[in-house]
């Protein structure tokens, strides 16, 4: 997606979603490693978007790595607990700058995929349980690409433990394109206002034939308005495996 078209998109939507009524926030699967044990209601869409993304990076040789990417994920509620997800990386740009050599940048599109999410029943207000299933297609141009199509099944559990505190657990298995990955990740929420919340994470990633990784980090959110949400996060590596910084700004809508 060109910038000027993703602009055009950005505030279409903002208008948009200005315009419905809402009292209750939705739940959004953007900021974070995991995602919300929440659906989008039958007939509604959610609009999240990266504004962009952040990773940076310096290997063992030195080259000092810096992508840009913005990704677009576009969620549809089919039934009562159950919702399609299709979702893309439209633009990148890797900078790479070698030690003594000179420096160089690709341009592309990553990889697109669809998804299928599902809200399992749990009989408890505290307690809440979603199951993801996935399917990435190698889409996008060679830098940015897996070069296969992989399959994900990831799930999230969410505990309340009152009105503004809430603990999470994340996990997913991704097979394909070469490569077996499994990432699991705890986090912990506090709603601060009526409007913003925070959280603070940890990631841990396996894959084979690869060292394993480690990630902290934290993020904010902030409902600008009832079906318009702000974010903000970011991510360490607490190893030398992992990126050195992954951040992110985005924006999420919702319409019924």
């Amino acid at each position: 997606m060109r910038l000027p078209a993703a602009a055009c998109l950005l505030l279409f939507a903002a208008a948009n979603a200005h315009a419905q009524d809402a009292d209750d926030a939705p739940s959004f699967d953007r900021p974070g490693i995991g995602f919300s044990t929440g659906t989008v209601p039958r007939g509604a869409l959610a609009l999240e978007l990266g504004l962009p993304s952040l990773e940076r990076d310096r290997d063992a040789d030195g080259v000092l790595s810096t992508q840009y990417s913005s990704d677009i994920t576009l969620r549809v509620g089919l039934a009562e607990r159950l919702e399609l997800q299709a979702f893309a990386t439209p633009w990148n740009r890797l900078q790479v700058r070698p030690r003594g050599g000179p420096t160089y940048t690709r341009r592309g599109a990553g990889d697109a995929g669809l998804a299928l999410k599902l809200a399992l029943p749990t009989g408890s207000d505290r307690h809440s349980v979603a199951v993801l299933a996935s399917s990435t297609f190698a889409t996008g141009d060679r830098d940015f690409s897996e070069g296969g199509t992989q399959y994900a099944l990831g799930a999230s559990y969410e505990y309340a433990f009152d009105d503004r505190w809430s603990g999470a657990l994340y996990a997913n298995a991704v097979r394909g394109a070469g490569a077996d990955t499994f990432t699991w990740s705890p986090s912990l929420s506090v709603a601060l206002t009526d409007t913003v919340s925070s959280y603070v994470e940890l990631g841990f990633t396996d894959t084979d034939g690869e060292p394993s990784t480690a990630i902290a980090g934290a993020g904010v959110t902030w409902m600008l308005r009832p079906r318009v949400q702000l974010d903000a996060s970011f991510d360490l590596g607490l190893d030398n495996a992992s990126p050195d910084l992954q951040a992110g700004l985005g924006v999420s809508f919702y319409f019924d």
